[in-house]
């Protein structure tokens, strides 16, 4: 009687084990519990400032002090259009409800973004299950919560990475899902989820016109969908958009449809610094002597500077330029330009840990891009094109870790559709071995 027992709540345990609520209370815990690890060995008076000394700290300050959109380094620069909104606007609630620069609203900022973190795990569980069924699902959404990127990333960046990695698993996710539906509220929803998408990080748009269009055909073939679903979600991600692209015509008198800051992201990793054999270029570059000079020039102006001597150093530097695209290549999938050496070097787990990841992810993504398009997958298209097209801003501005995070959930799908989809074949060819054993 016992054992019968036992045996009927063991299914009863795994299903709640392997449910999607249960994984990502999984995942926020994972994050929590190291925030309140490096808490205890962070002076809080450092925590309540350090973390907001960049751009979206700063703006939400000035946001919060009803200064509008404006003061980017804390000084009084006038408006700026160098981040899009919508972060900045999230963190200038947080400072209004807790106080700007304290340690409490930092806690709340670590808070907003663990749970932007785990929430991810709802559409990637969908997603998972979408196109490679419920074990990969599972498997997927596990792997992520014990991520070492998506366990520090909500503690060591007050920046949209968190928001950003649940928007993007949350779009290609409803991608899948408007391109087998003639649901007119469905199309709406796909197109108010890439406006807070654009909204939030701009380098997401590089994959809106390939998913729309994919999504679009798709849904004319499964569903028989006119173009009049697809072209409402267009109309409302350009309409919803217009008043943040109207704001920053009117306040800098030329067209900046998202954000300003491309220009100076591009000079950042394209410049003399990188050349040996420049006779006058840039020595080094410190943070507060770009400050005084964008402050000595104004946004317009310094970013206009700042694109012509990039211009200026790629057109001279064609082969240097090919070379630092190359690193920053291997720096935005391994981590850092110099992997092997820099494994070797590190002086604790963690960092080891991370590139250790980054290695796997990177192979594991690769194999499982390469296994949809072998059994050809009818998502092989919208699954590969986030990492095939996302990082690419990167290669040619510069590159951190951070920067590709958004997209880690996909990789991680790739990489588990790849190991199921092989031990899958593995197991058919297993079974048809024995068989033919058996016969003889």
């Amino acid at each position: 009687m016992c054992t019968n027992l036992t045996m009927a709540r063991t299914p009863r345990l795994l299903v709640f084990l392997t449910g999607v609520w249960f994984i990502a209370a999984a995942a926020l815990g994972t994050r929590l519990a190291f925030a309140w690890d490096q808490q205890r060995k962070i002076p809080h008076r450092v925590l309540a400032t350090l973390p907001f000394d960049q751009e979206a700290g700063n703006t939400a300050l000035a946001l919060s002090q009803g200064h509008g959109f404006s003061n980017l380094f804390r000084q009084n620069t006038g408006p700026t259009a160098w981040l899009a909104p919508l972060y900045p606007f999230l963190l200038s609630l947080i400072f209004r409800l807790f106080g700007p620069f304290t340690i409490s609203s930092f806690f709340a900022a670590v808070l907003l973004n663990a749970v932007f973190s785990s929430a991810a795990t709802f559409p990637l569980f969908g997603l998972a299950r979408h196109v490679a069924g419920r074990t990969a699902a599972i498997v997927t959404s596990w792997l992520w919560v014990f991520l070492p990127a998506g366990i520090l990333m909500p503690f060591e960046w007050i920046w949209d990475t968190s928001l950003s990695v649940l928007l993007a698993t949350t779009i290609l996710w409803l991608t899948l899902r408007v391109s087998e539906s003639a649901r007119r509220w469905l199309w709406s929803a796909y197109g108010i989820l890439w406006v807070v998408a654009l909204l939030t990080n701009p380098a997401l748009a590089v994959v809106l016109p390939f998913l729309w269009l994919w999504a679009a055909t798709r849904a004319r073939d499964t569903a028989h969908v006119s173009w009049r679903e697809p072209f409402i979600a267009i109309a409302l991600i350009i309409l919803l958009c217009q008043p943040w692209t109207i704001r920053n015509y009117a306040t800098f008198h030329h067209l900046i449809p998202m954000r300003s800051s491309f220009a100076f992201e591009l000079w950042i990793g394209n410049n003399d610094i990188f050349d040996p054999h420049a006779v006058a270029g840039v020595q080094r570059i410190t943070r507060y002597e770009e400050i005084r000079h964008y402050a000595q020039l104004g946004e317009n102006a310094y970013l206009a500077e700042k694109f012509n001597l990039a211009s200026s150093f790629i057109h001279h530097n064609p082969a240097l330029f090919l070379q630092l695209t190359g690193r920053k290549i291997i720096a935005t999938w391994l981590g850092t330009e110099h992997p092997f050496a820099d494994f070797l070097r590190a002086d604790s787990l963690l960092p080891r840990m991370v590139i250790g990841c980054n290695v796997l992810l990177t192979l594991g993504a690769t194999l499982g891009i390469w296994y949809f398009a072998h059994v050809k997958s009818p998502w092989t298209f919208p699954v590969a094109l986030f990492p095939l097209l996302y990082p690419f801003l990167y290669y040619v501005t510069h590159t951190s870790l951070r920067y590709r995070h958004p997209i880690d959930p996909i990789l991680l799908l790739l990489a588990v559709s790849a190991a199921t989809g092989f031990s899958r074949k593995a197991g058919v060819h297993a079974a048809a071995t024995r068989s033919f054993i058996k016969t003889i």
